[in-house]
C-alpha cells in the first residue's frame, strides 16, 4: 500500500474511532481526543506524503509513532478485571491501522533508499 493511502485511512480512522470513543462515555476524558488530533495532523499532512515531500513524511511517521501510543489504555483495559471488550477493540484497531501505516512508511523509506 502506498505511504499515503495507509496514512490517509490511519488518519480517518484515529478520528472517527476517536471520537466515537470520546463521545460514547458518559464523563469523557480529554486525553480522549489525543488520537483524533494525531489524525487531523496526519490527514493536513496527507498532500505532502503524496507529493513525497521527505520533511512533512518525516513528521507523518513522528505522529504515527505516537499514535502507538495507545498501547497503554489497551494494556490497562486488558489487565482490568471487567474488560470492555468494544473499548479494546477500538484501540486495537486504532494501533493496527498505525502499524499498517507505519511499515508503509519504512517500505515506502527503504525504496527510497535502494533507488
Amino acid at each position: 500500500m502506498r505511504p499515503y493511502k495507509a496514512s490517509l485511512l490511519n488518519s480517518l480512522v484515529l478520528i472517527v474511532v476517536g471520537l466515537y470513543g470520546f463521545y460514547s462515555v458518559t464523563v469523557p476524558s480529554g486525553t480522549a481526543l489525543i488520537a483524533p488530533i494525531i489524525g487531523v495532523l496526519l490527514l493536513g499532512m496527507n498532500d505532502g506524503i503524496k507529493n513525497q515531500n521527505k520533511t512533512i513524511a518525516h513528521i507523518a511517521v513522528l505522529l504515527t509513532l505516537l499514535s502507538f501510543a495507545l498501547i497503554y489504555p489497551l494494556y490497562k483495559e486488558l489487565k482490568s478485571e471487567e474488560i470492555q471488550w468494544d473499548k479494546a477493540l477500538r484501540i486495537g484497531f486504532m494501533l493496527l491501522t498505525s502499524l499498517i501505516a507505519m511499515i508503509s512508511f519504512v517500505q515506502s523509506f527503504i525504496n527510497a533508499r535502494r533507488a
